[in-house]
């Protein structure tokens, strides 16, 4: 199976459990791969026989930026729901988002949640 990937999309969004995360918001950075056939595609060279990355990522971009959630977890299930459910090309989405600040008391680089869904 091929795939479109799509790495180190930033958004900033209001996400996490603590009423400071929700007051102040934060960075969230999304990687998102996708399965898909693209033999048309190659032979076409027509936007129609793939996916319109663009619009993924005002997808993504609405999620993230849109109603507060306390897990990434969920904010990776609604991303991977809504890819399967609007790119019917996609068979499987693979949807990862990075919480770069996340508040533990400690030096850490990244908190990540991967997740994977198909039809």
């Amino acid at each position: 199976m091929d795939e479109i990937t799509l790495n180190g999309l930033e958004f900033f969004g209001f996400h996490g459990c603590l009423s400071s995360e929700k007051k102040h918001g934060q960075l969230f950075i999304v990687d998102v791969n996708m399965k898909i056939c693209l033999l048309n595609a190659g032979k076409s060279d027509d936007l129609k026989d793939t996916i319109d990355y663009t619009k993924v990522v005002e997808l993504v971009k609405n999620i993230v930026e849109g109603e507060s959630k306390n897990l990434i977890e969920s904010l990776a299930e609604s991303i991977a729901k809504e890819i399967l459910a609007k790119f019917g090309k996609v068979e499987k989405v693979t949807v990862c988002v990075h919480k770069p600040h996340v508040p533990l008391g400690s030096v850490i680089r990244d908190v990540a949640v991967k997740i994977m869904r198909e039809r």
